[in-house]
């Protein structure tokens, strides 16, 4: 790297002259026409692209998200691409409403096949593209300015002597400018109206101008700047559709399509997870759900993202990364302890709002409910060893229906860590309860409770007295005790026994379940005579068992 000189090899992008441009004070507030292009520029980035039944099965998802826009591919690039076409047109399988979108380039015997491809469709959106970027004018067609945008206009002229074959079709002509951002902002105006006046499109009948960020060269607000300029100096800005079709090479695709909205456009193309050539896509999902996130209704349905994801990675034959906005396995996952801890305590004030749905969002961590895409709050927490006492607290909450104590959960926090640094992994829920369970629940050793029996003092009510069977370090021994309940009981004949080294801090219990298989679970901390506290869990379907089994259990703990 040090023999490359980068302020000769590469140059700053050219920014737009705007004067007092408005983009930076305007704010979304409903959702552009959204157009998927999963089918063709999607389909087209794949190592394997997909046969009949994929792309059918993909169509599907899209009308049911629904897309009332999808390009669906190139009819006249393969027999594939016709025959899906004619697929989807012959076996009806185009909602009503919605437009089949198909590419095209400005090329006579192209655009006759296309046509035929569409033969009986009810709403056909034709895309036509030519490349008018300065690097692709030189190096691809060694053309000038005038040979370029003649091919746009013979391209327009050939589609509209074509027009009448398709007689009982809505039919809507979308232009493309190709690697217009990297295009004179003016050059391209001057092609896109040269292509509207041999179209003539009105008020009624508008036509689409896809201004693509084909390569994304610069920051979004260039291309914001972009949009802007093209808007404001056009000369029939109310007989056009202004799209979006930005790519991430930059890895602000999202970035450039939000800012280009504020700019003024009216549409936007992209494809579900970001998948498209070299770094991808516009990620339409990403945009539509960070409206949903600002109280935007999107128009689009990404309510069950499980279902959505599971469709693209079978059909495109490419997973969806783990940290991928919003569809990733772990976007709403928190593994830090202090955010777990956070977002428990979130949940726990939210229970207060109690069946009411549209209480307003206030979670920390998590921008947006989980469950509105169709994932569930048992993935939100997952335990390694960088998490802390709130997720492991949480998870034997929500999958066991343990409900700590607060000052037992970092002690079992910890205990469950450490474990999980130990193995130097995730660990899952049944990990997890194992692990509690084997450190805290109905310990036997040294001290064992065997056998006891209990009743109340005939003369004083308040006096309860216990008698049974135990084991201590291995010994077999008798005990006899008394108290006002079976802990303090079994306590006083530990104090008996001289085992009590002991007092008790705390004791909770309550229902493990519900129904006929309820149990209790019951927590008891004591404190040692050197000062030392430790915490322990009895589960039983009897109560009383509970308690005493806690004690036992903490008892244990400190002598381990």
């Amino acid at each position: 790297m040090s023999q490359i000189d980068i302020s000769r090899k590469y140059k700053p992008f050219n920014r737009i002259d705007l004067p007092n441009r408005s983009w930076p004070d305007n704010e979304i507030t409903q959702a552009p026409i959204w157009t998927s292009v999963d089918l063709r520029d999607g389909n087209q980035a794949l190592p394997n692209p997909m046969n009949l039944e994929q792309k059918t099965e993909l169509f599907d998802l899209l009308a049911e998200i629904g897309f009332k826009e999808i390009e669906v591919g190139f009819p006249s690039a393969s027999d594939t691409e016709f025959a899906f076409t004619r697929k989807l047109i012959e076996e009806n399988r185009i909602p009503d409403g919605t437009a089949i979108q198909v590419l095209c380039q400005a090329r006579e015997h192209l655009i006759k096949r296309n046509f035929e491809s569409l033969q009986g469709a009810k709403k056909v959106i034709f895309h036509l593209y030519n490349s008018t970027s300065p690097l692709q004018r030189r190096i691809t067609f060694g053309m000038d300015r005038e040979q370029i945008k003649a091919i746009a206009v013979q391209g327009t002229r050939w589609i509209k002597e074509l027009r009448p074959t398709l007689p009982d079709t809505e039919f809507i002509l979308q232009y493309s400018p190709e690697s217009f951002s990297d295009t004179e902002v003016d050059y391209a105006l001057e092609v896109c109206e040269a292509v509207m006046d041999v179209w003539e499109p009105d008020t009624e009948n508008k036509i689409i101008l896809n201004l693509p960020a084909t390569v994304e060269m610069s920051t979004p607000n260039i291309y914001a700047d972009q949009i802007e300029w093209f808007c404001r100096n056009m000369k029939q800005r109310d007989h056009a559709i202004i799209s979006l079709h930005t790519h991430n090479d930059r890895g602000t695709g999202v970035a450039a399509t939000e800012l280009a909205l504020l700019a003024g456009a009216d549409r936007v193309e992209g494809t579900l997870f970001g998948n498209g050539e070299r770094t991808g896509n516009l990620d339409i999902i990403t945009v539509a759900l960070n409206m949903y996130s600002q109280g935007i209704d999107p128009e689009l349905d990404f309510s069950n993202i499980p279902k959505i994801t599971d469709v693209c990675e079978r059909c495109t034959g490419l997973p969806v990364p783990p940290r991928q906005p919003y569809g990733g396995e772990l976007v709403f996952t928190s593994f830090s302890g202090s955010h777990q801890d956070a977002i428990k305590k979130g949940m726990d004030a939210r229970k207060q709002t109690g069946d009411d749905l549209n209480a307003p969002w206030a979670i920390p961590y998590l921008h947006i409910d989980p469950t509105d895409v169709g994932r569930t709050y048992e993935a939100i927490i997952r335990i390694n060893s960088q998490s802390g006492k709130g997720g492991v607290a949480y998870i034997l909450e929500k999958e066991y229906h343990f409900d700590l104590p607060k000052a037992m959960h970092p002690i079992v926090g910890k205990y469950v860590n450490d474990e999980a640094d130990r193995q130097q992994r995730e660990l899952t829920n049944d990990e997890i309860y194992r692990i509690f369970k084997a450190g805290f629940i109905n310990l036997e050793a040294p001290l064992q409770l065997i056998a006891y029996d209990i009743h109340r003092d005939k003369e004083d009510t308040h006096l309860f007295h216990i008698t049974g069977s135990l084991a201590l370090n291995g010994e077999h021994r008798e005990f006899s005790g008394e108290g006002n309940g079976p802990i303090n009981g079994f306590t006083n004949a530990l104090e008996k026994m001289g085992a009590k080294d002991f007092k008790l801090l705390d004791y909770r219990q309550h229902a493990v379940g519900s129904g006929s298989a309820t149990q209790s679970a019951a927590y008891i901390q004591i404190q040692t005579d050197q000062g030392s506290t430790f915490w322990g869990c009895g589960v039983d379907t009897n109560i009383e068992l509970a308690g005493l089994l806690a004690l036992t259990s903490a008892y244990n703990r400190s002598k381990a």
